[in-house]
This record gives structure tokens, C-alpha cells and sequence, in this order.
């Protein structure tokens, strides 16, 4: 059985916050080091060591961990800890610190092919700078940067932690210590540890989408108005449209879409198309979000303008954030809106018709 201890029971010291609960894109950096771990194919099963105030929160966002427990007041006293509540079948045992969330599945499985192969084993990647003790100059090609996860047989594990040395600062120091040699892997330059605030953005990849469209006023004295995702039955006539011809939602999906270079709504629900007729367009941005979040994208913020003479929109404008806020699969305070006249300037200006803007920011872990 494959067991791999998460430690996520950090002070974040140098961070200067909790930098476990940041959030990073949809999850946070904890969470995201641990669906990394219990997601790969080999690992039987995952349990998870964090500060005493968090083991009930956390065990209530991973109900699906082995175990949460509380940890100590140092990484060996952590997992020391995971290492007391292991199951009596687990003969791997992965360790991996949760500030490092970019942990990709080919590492894992090199890790633990070495454990199976070697006995211990743990991830590594070249050094790349210049390193120096003193005045002495370091030959960076014998010189290797560790990194999690690293692991061992139980046995080894069990042993090695009985004792450890009160200096090391991993647990290949300490296997080493206890007689056991890891051998190193190939890790992942992208598998960085949090240390610092620069550090979260470093692997992460920033998408701008601008979206625009415009409707005219319908000549149907019965025509519904819909804008934003919300129907104003008071106001009519509404936009003439193939579908609901809400203009704020289709400048929203068209900013969504630019974001990652997906096309246009026209692309994607023509209006030649009858199954789009008098379509809800709140569809078409759940069908927006589905696209790019396939594309690993999270969609961040969302921000748009309607122009219009009528219908008022700031008394109404909090249902419009909700309602596009649930089609995208987002909390509302992620999405505004806001609205003002065209001073009589126009075609909007006029009162023939809505106009809207939106623009949209994306990320994704690159």
C-alpha cells in the first residue's frame, strides 16, 4: 500500500500569512497539494497533518483523506505524527509538503518507482545558479535542489524518524542519518515551494478576454426583457434577438471566450441555428465556462458596462452579478456590473437600443 503523508501544519513565517488557505485559481494551496497526492493512481491513500485550529475545517474540505490530525511545532514533530497514524499495510510511504501544489503526477510516479526499486527515494532538480560557500565557488553540476515528495519503506521511515537529528531539513537527512541512502529523481522545475508571496504567481498564466455586443429594441410590443441573466417584465418592448438577446450576457461569454482564444458566441451559437432560438443566454455562458475551465483556466474577475437609456439597472444590478455568477461557475463578488446613459448621444443615446462591454481575466497554472 502506498501511503502519503501531506504536511500542511506550517507557521508561514516568512509568508507573513497563512500561505496554505491562499487561494490558488478554484482551490487553495493546501487543498491543491492534496488532490495531487490522492488523485495519482498509485497512492492508496492520503492523510493530512496541519495545526491544531484547522484539523476540523480541513477534514470538512477533504472528507476524502485517510486521516487529518493535528501536527507539532516543527516539520519533524509533523511527521513524526503522520507517521504514528499510518496504517498497518502501508509499506510506501510518500512525505510532501503542501506548499508545494504544483506537484505533477510523473514526479510522483518516479518517486515511487525509486522507493520500490532502491528502498528510499526523492525528487530533485539541477541548480542553475551560481552557489558559493564563502569565497569558494561551487561546481553547480554536482550540486542538486531537493524537492517533495520524498519517501521510503515503512520500515526505513519507521526507523529513521525514531531518532532524528535535530538540523536536518528533510527526511532524506534523516534517513541518511539512520544509515539509508535516497536515490534522486527527476522532479519538476514547476514543483516550487511557496516561500515567499512572489512565489504563488510565478507559475501562473494571466488571460484578458473583451467582450462586446449591441441589440436593438424590438418592434414586438410583447418582446421580454432580459439583461444580465434577469428578466425585467415591467419593461417592454426587449431586444430583438435570434436568442433572449441579452446584451450584457453575450458581451460577458464573448470576453470569456477571447480569453483563451475560443472564438465568439457567433461561433458557437449561431443564429442560424433553430435550437437557439429564444434560447436563455445564460446557457451559452455556462457552455463558456465549461470551455475554458477544460482548458484549465479559472476564470477570476469579470467586469462589464451596460449603456442604456432603460431599464434602470443599478437597483437590480446585484440579481444580474448573482445570476451570471452562478451560471460561471463563480462566487458573485468575482463578477460586476455597472451601467450609465449615453448622454442622448446616438443610437443608445436615442433609446433604440443596449449596449455592453465586459472584460474578463483568466488563470491558469502553467
Amino acid at each position: 500500500m502506498v501511503f502519503a503523508i501531506l504536511l500542511a501544519a506550517g507557521s508561514s513565517q516568512r509568508y507573513g500569512e497563512n500561505k496554505l488557505d491562499l487561494l490558488l485559481g478554484s482551490s487553495t494551496v493546501w487543498l491543491k497539494s492534496f488532490h495531487a497526492l490522492h488523485s495519482h493512481p498509485e497512492i492508496d491513500a492520503v492523510g493530512v497533518v496541519t495545526s491544531a485550529e484547522s484539523v476540523e475545517r480541513y477534514r470538512a474540505l477533504a472528507p476524502e483523506a485517510a486521516w487529518v490530525i493535528p501536527g507539532g511545532s516543527t516539520r519533524v514533530e509533523s511527521t513524526q505524527a503522520g507517521i504514528s497514524h499510518l496504517p498497518p499495510d502501508a509499506d510506501i510511504i510518500l512525505i510532501h509538503d503542501a506548499a508545494r501544489p504544483w506537484i505533477d503526477h510523473e514526479t510522483i510516479s518516479r518517486v515511487i518507482d525509486g522507493i520500490r526499486e532502491n528502498g528510499a527515494a526523492y525528487a530533485t532538480v539541477p541548480v542553475t545558479d551560481t552557489i558559493r560557500n564563502g569565497n569558494e565557488l561551487l561546481d553547480r553540476n554536482q550540486l542538486l535542489a531537493a524537492q517533495t515528495p520524498q519517501g521510503a519503506k515503512r520500515e526505513w521511515i519507521g526507523q529513521a524518524y525514531q531518532n532524528p537529528p535535530a538540523d536536518a531539513t528533510d527526511d532524506v537527512a534523516i534517513l541518511a542519518a539512520a544509515g539509508f541512502t535516497a536515490i534522486a529523481v527527476k522532479g519538476n522545475p514547476k514543483n516550487k515551494k511557496i516561500t515567499n508571496p512572489g512565489d504563488l504567481s510565478s507559475n501562473m498564466e494571466i488571460r484578458t478576454g473583451l467582450g462586446y455586443d449591441v441589440h436593438a429594441f424590438s418592434t414586438d410590443p410583447n418582446r421580454p426583457m432580459w439583461l444580465g441573466g434577469i428578466e425585467y417584465p415591467e419593461d417592454k418592448p426587449g431586444l430583438d434577438g435570434h436568442s433572449d438577446a441579452d446584451a450584457l450576457v453575450h458581451a460577458v461569454v464573448d470576453a470569456v471566450l477571447g480569453a483563451v482564444g475560443l472564438g465568439d458566441i457567433g461561433e458557437h451559437f449561431p443564429n442560424t441555428d433553430p435550437e437557439w432560438k429564444d434560447c436563455p443566454s445564460l446557457r451559452f455562458l455556462e457552455h463558456a465556462a465549461h470551455l475554458v475551465k477544460a482548458q484549465k483556466f479559472d476564470i477570476i474577475n469579470v467586469d462589464a458596462s451596460v449603456l442604456a437609456e432603460r431599464p434602470k439597472i443599478m437597483p437590480r444590478r446585484r440579481e444580474m452579478e448573482e445570476a451570471m455568477a452562478q451560471a460561471l461557475g463563480i462566487s458573485s463578488d468575482r463578477v460586476s456590473v455597472k451601467a450609465t446613459t449615453n448622454e442622448r448621444l446616438g443610437a443608445i443615446g436615442r433609446g433604440e437600443g443596449i449596449a455592453a462591454f465586459a472584460i474578463a481575466t483568466l488563470r491558469r497554472d502553467s
